[in-house]
């Protein structure tokens, strides 16, 4: 049997770093699964665009896909605009969408990896504050998953993880480092960029990270992500029904 084409669709951004890194994490998922088709598709800024993939799969013939938005939230672009550009697919194709990446105990380790990578050791967890720092939204969803991510985090070991955000919400990630500087027990702070490729907003995080002693990486193609996009698509599969359609 045929299997569903897995369609990794990425925000896309002007910065050249975030498509290459979005490829490479969607390489690497695809090594993992052998025979599986994986296709790329961007909303804005980079090509190939959504619907230009979409209509490619049909004309080959393909009837199956599972779109996977390549989102750590559930936000605007998962809620709107990507079941928006879905609907308009051409009609032989059958579509699920998949769900968002977060959250999940992939992504934290994800998170601790690029923290080890840094520098850091598990040995470090009980003096080290960490702010997790993601792009920020105003969806109240959004934070509330960011902020329970950031509460996961902490119940590995870490003395203390606060949130932070590069935009839309707050605190700022300068003012989360400063605080966790009078935290007691903390005698180090780490910045962990909880966002999947370099760009505007990551390079905001980096530079709000100048007080801290360390600057993890972002999460890019870590074998956790990689890892995390194929149990989406299994988690699609497994459920029924395909996008509704306009009329």
């Amino acid at each position: 049997m045929n299997r569903p084409v897995l369609l990794v669709i990425a925000h896309g951004s002007r910065d050249p770093r975030h498509a290459a890194t979005v490829q490479a994490l969607v390489r690497r998922a695809g090594a993992l699964r052998p025979g599986l088709r994986v296709e790329t598709a961007f909303l804005d800024f980079n090509l190939p665009s959504v619907p230009g993939v979409l209509d490619r799969l049909a004309a080959d013939g393909v009837r199956e896909v599972v779109a996977l938005p390549l989102l750590l939230t559930r936000a605007f672009h998962a809620k709107a605009d990507i079941p928006a550009v879905l609907r308009q697919a051409p009609p032989s194709l059958g579509i699920r969408q998949a769900e968002v990446l977060g959250p999940s105990p992939l992504l934290i380790a994800a998170v601790e990896r690029r923290l080890y990578e840094a520098g850091l050791t598990p040995a470090d967890k009980s003096a080290t504050g960490v702010v997790l720092a993601s792009a920020g939204s105003t969806d109240p969803e959004a934070i509330a998953v960011i902020a329970e991510t950031a509460r996961e985090l902490r119940r590995t070991g870490w003395c203390s993880v606060r949130p932070a955000f590069a935009s839309a919400s707050l605190p700022r990630t300068e003012d989360a480092v400063r605080a966790l500087r009078s935290e007691p027990g903390v005698r180090r702070v780490a910045v962990a960029p909880y966002v999947i490729a370099p760009g505007r907003l990551p390079d905001r995080i980096a530079a709000g990270a100048a007080g801290a002693d360390v600057l993890a990486d972002v999460l890019g193609p870590s074998p956790e992500l990689a890892r995390l996009l194929l149990e989406r698509y299994d988690g699609a599969r497994a459920v029924d029904g395909t996008v509704a359609r306009t009329a």
